[in-house]
């Protein structure tokens, strides 16, 4: 009687399991489909911001519905960002509303898309863009401010993290400016990087930084080698900024601190002259 009666509780607890998988692969999906939907409208979003059109405005739904058009690759990257960045976060599905920080990467990752796909079509980061990311940075640091036991120390980093970004990359731009007698990049590039200060803190936006002008030089070259850009030929900085954020965003810290310590130690070098 007691085997039958552990045998039955057995494939209840089978069943229990798998009901909540499929409960979470549903909530997959959903984020998926919530993705591909933020996709679209991001397209739609984008070619304003490069015309310098606002958003919303007067008959903005009659012009939407006029210019609609799938934008199938967006809606393909942003279904797989949220898809990847809900599991990197492994959210507790049950106290989500609670995890500030991997709630605002949903909102940040659109926005530093639209920044890429406008900086490399016309060379240019909106303000409005840039500005957006501002306030919800600003919230995010609020909001974790008031909510967490070391909410100071956390909000101090924030906003180190802000002037660090805008400081390494204004002086970079300066510097630029004065050696080769051009900007080396944009202001928006320096405005990007202190709005995403307040998301990632001084040290990750350091990271972020030293990770961004690494994928610059590899993509500069490749660039350059396959024609693909000339070299009289303006190479904007805002994807790397993005790309590095994104990497920042999922993968582990220690995993990207390691991997830039292997490429600037020289240790790859050491390893292949000892081949």
């Amino acid at each position: 009687m007691d085997m039958w009666g552990d045998l039955k509780e057995g494939k209840r607890k089978v069943k229990f399991k798998m009901y909540f998988n499929n409960i979470h692969i549903i909530i997959y999906l959903i984020v998926g489909l919530i993705g591909c939907i933020v996709g679209q409208v991001l397209g739609l979003i984008n070619k304003r911001l490069e015309n310098h059109e606002r958003i919303l405005e007067k008959g903005s739904l009659k012009k939407f519905k006029k210019e609609f058009k799938a934008h199938y690759g967006l809606m393909t990257i942003m279904f797989i960002l949220y898809i990847v960045l809900l599991y990197v976060c492994k959210m507790d599905l049950e106290l989500w509303y609670a995890n500030i920080k991997n709630l605002s990467y949903f909102l940040l990752l659109p926005l530093l898309i639209s920044a890429f796909v406008i900086d490399w079509r016309k060379q240019i980061i909106p303000n409005r863009l840039v500005l957006t990311i501002f306030e919800i940075g600003l919230l995010v640091t609020f909001f974790e401010g008031v909510s967490s036991p070391t909410g100071m120390s956390l909000a101090l980093n924030r906003l180190e993290g802000m002037v660090v970004g805008a400081i390494i990359f204004g002086m970079i731009t300066l510097l630029g400016g004065l050696i080769a007698g051009k900007e080396a990049m944009g202001m928006g590039d320096v405005k990007l990087m202190g709005a995403l200060g307040l998301f990632f803190g001084m040290k990750n936006i350091i990271m972020i930084s030293i990770l961004s002008f690494l994928i610059g030089a590899i993509a500069s070259i490749f660039l350059l080698v396959f024609k693909i850009k000339k070299t009289d030929e303006y190479i904007p900085f805002g994807p790397f900024i993005v790309i590095s954020a994104i990497a920042c965003i999922m993968l582990p810290e220690d995993v990207l601190f390691t991997s830039l310590w292997f490429v600037f130690s020289g240790e790859w070098f050491i390893k292949y002259i000892r081949k």
